[in-house]
């Protein structure tokens, strides 16, 4: 009778001890699972085109991605004061040199993207699109310019290129006083085709996105407006092996060809 006692005693300890390694593995499997998925922070020129590389890479991979939109700027200071963003795709490649230069990046990253701006007007609106931008010149001298927008010149990159672009056509201090400024690109788009503003200049990823294409036209400003939009990614220090199929995935040929889809000069691979 005690050694058969002894024995189910043993048995109820081994199962309980067996139960407990596997509800510890388990949960170092969940935690795991969720430390994996990396933060990533992308130009918001890229919201359109990116979401649907993201889409297609977790269906193909089974990896999930936390994607952030904002402006290159701002995301730049986030970095260096301690946001874990484990990779940055940047509108303009100055900010990833900054970080490289800081150490925060693991290297000066690659060139996916030269973007191209647009200017874009509600679909009701009374404001004539074209490519040199007479119908804008003529519209402001006529005194029907109240309100357009364009992102913020001091850190978003398609601020800064429209702003050149304004400059070049000599309308800058005409239109200045009518400025609304987006925080991003993305935010500066919803103001140009709201209702609430003419019209804006934005990036020409957003204007050719089936949302924008729904509620505005749009025209492609020259690049010789503009100095380029050369827009480069890279990983930072922090980057785990998600990340790193991500960054690898992004200059495959079918993430390459969202790009141009959504009007990307894409750069020559190396």
């Amino acid at each position: 009778m005690v050694s058969l006692t002894r024995f189910v005693c043993s048995v109820f300890l081994s199962v309980c001890c067996l139960s407990y390694s596997l509800s510890v593995s388990a949960g170092s499997e969940v935690s795991k699972s969720t430390a994996s998925v990396p933060a990533i922070a992308a130009a918001s020129d890229l919201r359109f085109a990116l979401d649907d590389i993201s889409q297609k890479f977790t269906n193909e991979t089974g990896l999930k991605l936390k994607i952030s939109y904002g402006s290159s700027g701002n995301f730049a200071t986030q970095i260096q004061n301690g946001a874990p963003y484990e990779l940055f795709l940047s509108a303009d490649e100055k900010y990833i040199q900054q970080l490289h230069r800081a150490g925060i990046a693991r290297d000066a990253g690659v060139l996916y993207a030269q973007g191209q701006l647009a200017i874009v007007v509600p679909k009701a609106g009374s404001l004539s699109v074209d490519p040199e931008l007479k119908g804008l010149a003529e519209a402001l001298v006529a005194g029907k310019i109240t309100r357009f927008a364009i992102a913020n010149p001091d850190h978003a990159p398609y601020g800064e290129k429209a702003k050149e672009a304004l400059q070049f056509v000599q309308l800058w201090d005409a239109i200045q006083p009518k400025l609304i400024l987006g925080e991003n690109v993305s935010q500066a788009g919803q103001f140009a085709i709201s209702g609430s503003t003419q019209g804006g200049i934005i990036a020409l990823s957003l204007a050719m996105s089936p949302t924008f294409a729904k509620h505005s036209d749009y025209a492609i400003v020259p690049a010789k407006m503009h100095s380029p939009l050369f827009q480069r990614m890279a990983l930072m220090a922090n980057a785990g092996e998600t990340a790193q199929h991500f960054y690898d995935y992004l200059r495959a040929d079918s993430a390459r060809r969202i790009l141009a889809d959504y009007g990307f000069s894409l750069p020559e691979q190396p």
